[in-house]
Formats: structure tokens, C-alpha cells, sequence
């Protein structure tokens, strides 16, 4: 699951939001769509984008010039999430279920404020958009290498949600900005724009999309794995090694080692042991699981001797006809 926050993408959002609203109507003026994809909130699921864009231009009270008046959230579930969700409800019932998870993630960005006031997606001001397809920009590696054109539609499941939130909640009272980096460190400028933590908000909607809808997800394909990776400290990425050592077989496992990852993200462990130790806790004999080497099948090892031993064979007839 991707999740992002931008402050200005294709439109600038100092001023009106009409070109970003435009521009995400794109898939609407091709002739290929069965029919219009409606914008949605927690009121409506068939707003029209004039609507949008008048509602979140009239939302700005007191914002000069040089502020920002609305910020884009995308949502991007993985391909292999989308997979799921086709398997598990269909087409139209997937699309559905992602509409209630914008919700909910709105719900999130709302709670991530920390404000008083703002306390659900129905404090706020927004209004999401389901997008079906992907398209090849000239960063792309394929438009700059000549494989691709700029504006070709990517291939694989590419469905995913963007979402234009007002700067200001929805009573145009209280400013709000998921670009404020205090994180409640600076407490006069939480009181102005609220703190928020956007690493917190991406785990967070990761973990809504597992438990809402009861997906099963591997170490590797979590946010804290990757974030550790990218930005853990030598000691935090000591203690995630530890956890790719476990070859969790059952869920509750995943589960169990998907949380200590969140929690070594965190910062809440001095040390490897300690991660072993909570995880002993956790689950009777799990640390002896942990270190547990993983051995190959039976049918693994005679393939792999089958396999040597034609190389063999083939490399001594090569030879031979080389001795004629």
C-alpha cells in the first residue's frame, strides 16, 4: 500500500483547485469508460467535478495568496492487494470497498491532527476520485530508454484514489496542514496547524487495509520493512535481519512479526535480543521458530541432483567432442 501527500502536483494549489479537478477528470473523456467515475465523501458517492471545485475554492477563510488552499492524498494499493480485492469482491464490489477504505483513511488524517474538533473524515472537507489506469511520465525509465511513450497507459492492475482535502476543516474555521513537521514538538505551532506525523499516517492505513479487509500480509510487503530499509539505523535494521530469519508459516505468526517491525520502527528496542525476547512472550517457543534454519524439501534436494547431474553429463560430452 503506497500512500502519499503532495502540496502541488500538476495544478499549483495556492490558488483555485479547477486544474488539478481537470485534470484527475481525464479518464472520463475517454471513450473507453463505461460511464462517468463520480467524485465521493462521506455524504455523496455522485458528485459532479464542478461541484468539487467550487466547494473547495469557497473553503479558504482567511488564507493569503501564498497559502496553500488544499493538498492531494493518493492512495495506491499494491498490485498483488488488488489481485485480492478482485478475487474476494469483484469489480464493482472492489470499488466499493476502496471508497469505504478512503473514508477511513480520511479518518485517520483527521485523528493524525490531534485537534480538538477534528475527529473523523466528517470534520473535514474533502472529496476522493477513483482512477483506473496509470501513465507513463518522461521520468519513466521505459519513456527515456524509447520502449514507451509518454501518455501510454500502464500495463497490470493500476486502480487506485485521489483525493483533494481543503486546507481548512469543513466549518472554514480551523486551518490544517499534513505538511507540518512539528509532530507536537512545537507546541505553539501545533495549536495554529495541528501536529501531524505522515510516517504514522501511511503505517496507519496500511494497517486499516489489513484488518478491514482481513488481508494477509509478508514482512517484505509492509511499510515499517521498507521504511526501516530506507531510513532505520544500523541497530534497527540488526533487529529487522532478526525477523526475516523467521520462516512464519501460520498468520498469527505475520501478524506477530509484523508488529514487532512496526514497533522496531518505533524505536521501542535497544537491541535484537530484546525483539527476541518480546517475541517469546508473544507466542510460547516463537523465538526457537525464529531461529530455526530452513531446510528444502525432499523433492527440492532430488531436482537439484537431477539437475547437477545432467550439467555433468552434458559438460563430459562436450568435452569428449572437443578430445575427437
Amino acid at each position: 500500500m503506497y500512500i502519499n501527500i503532495t502540496d502541488s502536483v500538476t495544478a499549483n494549489n495556492k490558488g483555485s483547485s479547477g486544474e488539478l479537478v481537470s485534470y484527475l477528470e481525464k479518464e472520463n473523456r475517454l471513450d473507453e469508460m463505461d460511464g462517468p467515475e463520480y467524485w465521493f465523501n462521506n455524504n455523496s458517492k455522485t458528485i459532479e467535478p464542478y461541484e468539487v471545485r467550487n466547494v473547495i475554492d469557497s473553503n479558504n477563510a482567511k488564507l493569503g495568496k501564498t497559502d496553500a488552499k488544499f493538498f492531494l492524498i493518493n492512495i495506491s494499493p499494491s498490485q498483488k492487494e488488488l489481485k485480492y480485492l478482485l478475487k474476494e469482491f469483484g469489480k464493482e464490489g472492489m470499488k466499493k470497498r476502496l471508497k469505504l477504505y478512503a473514508e477511513k483513511v480520511m479518518d485517520g488524517y483527521a485523528q493524525n491532527f490531534k485537534r480538538e474538533g477534528i475527529n473523523s473524515s466528517k470534520d473535514l472537507l474533502w472529496f476522493g476520485k477513483i482512477e483506473h489506469n496509470r501513465y507513463y511520465t518522461y521520468k519513466d525509465k521505459e519513456v527515456i530508454s524509447g520502449e514507451k511513450k509518454r501518455g501510454e497507459i500502464k500495463a497490470g492492475k493500476q486502480m487506485h484514489i485521489q483525493i483533494i482535502v481543503s486546507r481548512r476543516d469543513v466549518s472554514n474555521r480551523i486551518k490544517l496542514s499534513p505538511m507540518n513537521n512539528s509532530r507536537g514538538r512545537n507546541i505553539e505551532h501545533s495549536k495554529k496547524l495541528g501536529q501531524f506525523d505522515r510516517v504514522a499516517f501511511k503505517q496507519s492505513g496500511e494497517t486499516l487495509f489489513d484488518g478491514l479487509f482481513a488481508f494477509d500480509r509478508k514482512l517484505d510487503e509492509t511499510f515499517s520493512y521498507a521504511n526501516i530499509l530506507k531510513n532505520g539505523s544500523i541497530d534497527q535494521k540488526e533487529q529487522l535481519a532478526l525477523l526475516e530469519t523467521s520462516p512464519a508459516k501460520q498468520r498469527e505468526q505475520r501478524q506477530i512479526v509484523n508488529e514487532l517491525a512496526k514497533e522496531i520502527a518505533a524505536g521501542l528496542f535497544s537491541s535484537a535480543s530484546q525483539v527476541l525476547k518480546v517475541a517469546e512472550k508473544r507466542v510460547s517457543g516463537f523465538a526457537q521458530l525464529m531461529m530455526e534454519p530452513v531446510y528444502p524439501s525432499v523433492q527440492e534436494v532430488y531436482s537439484i541432483g537431477v539437475s547437477e547431474k545432467r550439467k555433468r553429463k552434458k559438460r563430459r560430452g562436450q568435452s569428449q567432442g572437443l578430445n575427437r
